[in-house]
């Protein structure tokens, strides 16, 4: 039993002495290369304007069939003035200065269409930046094992170094 032991021992030391190792280097091409930021992001705002065409509501809330009306009632009295005669005269001064007025109206109620002014309008938007500089996590698998290198560009390869022993 002891010799099995001692023997034993001497192959496994000298198996020792014969194990071999050696390294290689071999380039993995990188499957995916994505930008990342390191460092702190910050939202910077910025204002976003234009102009605008807005309705501006009538602020005379009808004056301008009144107004229409007075101008159209004096026309038309001072016109049916023109035209009659004797008592005639004041009729038609009477029936020129009702037409005129009911004309005069609806012209200036049908002209007083809605007014537009240009209105300056703004909104706030933010933009992220980032302090950081930008690093790529570019990624390669070596036998179904991923491989991430960090680097300043995206790459095209990564560089192990593989080493087989027996």
């Amino acid at each position: 039993m002891k010799k099995h032991l001692y023997l034993s021992c001497v192959c496994l030391f000298a198996s020792a002495l014969y194990a071999e190792s050696f390294t290689f280097q071999e380039d993995v091409r990188v499957s995916n290369s994505q930008r990342e930021y390191h460092g702190s992001t910050t939202s910077v705002p910025y204002q976003e304007c234009w102009d605008e065409q807005v309705e501006v509501p009538s602020s005379s809330s009808g004056n301008e069939g009144t107004v229409g009306a007075i101008i159209g009632g004096v026309a038309g009295g001072v016109l049916g003035h023109q035209v009659g005669g004797g008592t005639g005269k004041t009729a038609a001064t009477i029936g020129g200065a009702v037409v005129g007025t009911m004309v005069g109206k609806n012209v200036a109620e049908n002209n007083s269409g809605p007014s537009y002014k240009t209105q300056r309008r703004c909104t706030t938007r933010y933009e992220e930046r980032n302090d950081g500089a930008p690093l790529f996590r570019n990624t390669a698998y070596y036998k179904n094992q991923p491989i991430v290198k960090y680097s300043d560009r995206p790459l095209d390869y990564i560089r192990i170094n593989v080493t087989v022993s027996y």
